[in-house]
């Protein structure tokens, strides 16, 4: 049997786009003679289409997309996601052949942890479902469906398939793609069934999909890998009699009753003939790579799919807006990405050369604009107002307003949006000026840790075999230079320090004794945890960003604002 899963870029709400992009991939494959295609979870719509499925009209619009594609499936099987409604919305695939919807199956597990509400949205489905397409015994699952060993992945197993058949729409994060292909592998060998498993692929607001469908045999053996963060149709040629053959031999397959009321809906297709040579399997990409490639896919879908014509980032001469910059040439071009520096009377000189040699190398264009005379007239009509108090935080906080307000002035008469280029230490503990540094439309880094901001950068260096970000730009210590010889150190523990202490408490989630316990120091604990704590009312205003970890601010990690509980 030969396979095709079509890694598509969706868009929500793009139903007539999308289903173009359907058509090509189900064209695309039976021309290379495939038997059975496979498209992303909720292709019809895209994912997560979150509130719209509120709406009556939604759910009829994805059903009338599916009733225009049904009569072009003339050849092979297709199982195409869509929004199912029989008085609820169901999450669904439907298999088409021979021009018409031959059966629809229900997702039966809804996630509803972390990225996901689809109890909110969804009805679940009520039990599993079995094709025959010419002899073979195929079972349908989405996503959630298959993460767990039961009881749907133990009910197919029963069912003894030749193949399952698993569309998807699994968003990023580092290293949970080793993670899913390892759990695929598992379930197609404790199944003695081969596997086929169809991801999206593309940007969704926060949420990047890094695609790597896989088809897997009767064995666990990865026979057939799309790459990460493309467009892809992988093909693969089964051979089922693995599959027979492993059941038996597998004396635990014996031993499971077969499932009750599993006879097959039989489904009426004309198979194509195969031609030309399968998918290879892709390399799997390093870590460097992949965050690389998702932060760039991120970038490119939220302002393409959005509709803008570029990007403005303030240019500070620092590692963070240098590696915002590079990843924004990465997945825009260096002619919609535009840098402005804006020094103040506290900006050393190598700051502004350093932003011009960053924009020489990545090939974008500098303006300059000294903000001194803006800070100076803001400062003179406060003067009264504040009369009688030191400077403080007030004063320095006014300059990196002044530069998202000049930023913003560019966005709205340019049209191109604003990147915000704060990492996700800084919007732990708060290290950001709401209104200020935090303006902008996107963050690219929301979700990066400093130390990866300096681990990607030199990567980025060394995979172009140039300094593409100024090695000057990643050794100089690290500073906002509000006011005279500030280090970030002055107000934070040095990186190697708080980005382990952030990690335990945000994204493990780890009690403050805990991190005392794994070797941290009680006072930098306590203090840590309460900044972090105190800056959630920031965090909420802030631009949203690519998710990279596995707990995010914002969609993953929900924290009240109005919050009295004292973590330490």
């Amino acid at each position: 049997m030969r396979i095709a899963c079509a890694q598509l870029n969706t868009v929500v709400g793009d139903l007539d786009g999308n289903l173009a992009l359907v058509r090509e991939a189900i064209r695309d494959a039976t021309a290379r003679g495939a038997h059975l295609v496979l498209t992303p979870e909720l292709a019809l719509t895209g994912y997560p289409p979150e509130d719209l499925l509120l709406r009556p009209s939604f759910a009829a619009a994805s059903r009338e997309a599916l009733e225009a594609l049904a009569p072009e499936v003339t050849e092979g099987v297709a199982i195409v996601g869509f929004v199912d409604h029989d008085e609820d919305c169901r999450n669904a695939a439907a298999v088409i052949a021979n021009g018409r919807v031959q059966a629809v199956y229900h997702k039966r597990f809804l996630p509803n942890y972390g990225v996901f509400d689809e109890a909110r949205y969804f009805r679940a489905g009520d039990g599993p479902i079995v094709l025959d397409v010419e002899g073979a015994r195929i079972g349908i699952v989405i996503c959630e469906d298959i993460w767990y060993p039961a009881p749907v992945a133990a009910e197919l197993a029963r069912a003894r398939l030749d193949v399952i058949a698993c569309i998807s729409s699994s968003p990023f994060h580092q290293a949970k793609g080793d993670a899913r292909e390892r759990m695929l592998q598992t379930r197609a060998s404790d199944s003695a069934a081969a596997l086929a498993y169809c991801n999206q692929v593309g940007g969704q607001d926060e949420l990047v999909f890094d695609g790597r469908s896989a088809v897997i045999d009767a064995g666990g053996e990865v026979i057939a890998r799309a790459p990460v963060f493309e467009q892809h149709l992988l093909i693969a040629d089964l051979e089922l009699d693995l599959a027979a053959g492993r059941r038996l031999r597998e004396p635990l397959l014996r031993r499971l009753e077969p499932l009750a009321d599993s006879a097959p809906v039989i489904i009426e297709a004309t198979l194509p003939s195969a031609s030309g040579a399968p998918s290879p399997v892709a390399p799997v990409a390093g870590p460097e790579r992949e965050l690389w490639g998702a932060l760039v896919q991120g970038v490119r879908d939220y302002v393409g799919k959005n509709g803008f014509p570029g990007v403005i980032i303030g240019l500070s001469g620092g590692i963070d807006s240098a590696l915002t910059a590079a990843i924004a040439v990465d997945a825009l071009g260096a002619e919609c990405v535009r840098g402005v520096a804006m020094p103040s009377v506290f900006t050393e000189s190598r700051s502004t050369e350093d932003a011009q040699t960053l924009a020489t190398s990545l090939g974008i264009r500098m303006d300059v604009i000294e903000i001194a005379p803006v800070v100076d007239a803001f400062e003179a009509q406060l003067a009264e107002v504040f009369d009688g108090r030191p400077r403080d935080v007030a004063e320095e906080n006014l300059q990196a307003r002044v530069r998202g307000t000049l930023l913003m002035a560019m966005s709205n008469k340019h049209g191109a949006m604003v990147l915000a280029t704060g990492n996700k230490s800084e919007m732990s503990v708060g290290y950001s000026t709401i209104y200020g540094d935090m303006a902008g439309g996107f963050a690219p880094l929301r979700d990066v840790s400093k130390t990866w901001v300096y681990r990607l950068s030199s990567w980025r260096n060394l995979e172009a075999g140039r300094e593409v970000i100024p090695e000057a730009t990643i050794t100089r210590p690290p500073t906002a230079e509000l006011r005279p010889d500030q280090r970030d150190s002055d107000s934070l523990p040095e990186y190697e320090v708080l980005d382990p202490i952030l990690e335990a408490y945000v994204e493990e989630d780890l009690p403050p004794a805990a991190l005392v316990e794994r070797g941290f120091p009680e006072d930098v604990v306590a203090r840590i945890v309460g900044m972090v704590d105190r800056a959630e009312y920031k965090r909420r205003q802030g631009p949203p960003g690519v998710k990279t970890t596995p707990r995010a601010f914002g969609r993953d990690r929900r924290m009240p604002i109005t919050n009295r509980y004292d973590a330490v």
